[in-house]
C-alpha cells in the first residue's frame, strides 16, 4: 500500500471516530515516530505538518502496538517511545482553579487535569493525551516547571510538584 493510498483513504473518512471503525488489518507500513516525535516514512522525515496531523488524527494504540486506522484499513506503524512531545505550556490564571495548558508537537492543546494527568515513568514526564496515547514532556518544559514547582517533603525526600485544575502533579518520584 502506498502513502498516497493511505492519505486518500484518510481524507475521505477523517471526521468519523476511529473507535467506531473496524477495518481489516492490512499489515505494516514503513512509518516510524522517533523518540523526538518526528514522523518518518521509509526512513525520511515527513516534513508536511498537515500530513503528520492527519496521520495523528487516526493513530490508535492497542495492546502495545500503534496503528493508523481508516474506515477501509488498519496498518501498523512503529513508535520509539510515545507518539507526541509536549513542546510548550502556559498557565491560565483566569480559570478557577488555574490550569496549565500544554501544547504538543502536533498542536494538540489540553489542560493538565485528572482527564489528562502528568505522570513520571522511568524518570521521564509524560502527559496522557487520551485514547491511550501519550506525550513525553520536552526537557525545556521540565526545566521551566521545575522553576515554578513547590517542594514537599515525602519519605525524607524533596518532591517537586505543580498544580493544575485543582490537581497536584509530581515532577519527580
Amino acid at each position: 500500500m502506498s502513502l498516497e493510498q493511505i492519505l486518500s483513504s484518510l481524507e475521505q473518512g477523517k471526521h468519523a471516530p476511529t473507535e467506531r471503525w473496524n477495518p481489516p488489518y492490512c499489515g505494516e507500513i514503513p512509518i516510524h515516530i522517533d523518540e523526538h516525535g518526528q514522523w518518518h516514512y521509509q526512513g525520511s522525515p515527513i516534513k508536511r505538518d498537515r500530513l503528520v496531523k492527519l496521520f495523528a488524527s487516526v493513530l490508535v494504540h492497542e495492546q502495545g502496538n500503534y496503528f493508523l486506522v481508516t474506515p477501509a484499513e488498519k496498518v501498523k506503524i512503529s513508535v520509539a517511545d510515545v507518539p507526541f512531545i509536549v513542546v510548550t505550556w502556559a498557565k491560565v490564571d483566569e480559570l478557577t482553579p488555574p490550569v496549565i495548558q500544554v501544547t504538543t508537537n502536533i498542536d494538540q492543546r489540553f489542560a493538565l487535569s485528572e482527564q489528562h494527568p502528568l505522570v513520571v515513568r522511568n524518570e521521564q514526564l509524560y502527559v496522557d493525551c487520551g485514547r491511550e496515547l501519550w506525550a513525553k514532556v520536552h526537557r525545556n518544559v521540565v526545566y521551566q516547571w521545575a522553576e515554578i514547582a513547590q517542594v514537599q517533603q515525602r519519605n525524607g525526600r524533596d518532591i517537586y510538584t505543580i498544580e493544575s485544575a485543582g490537581t497536584r502533579f509530581d515532577l519527580n518520584q
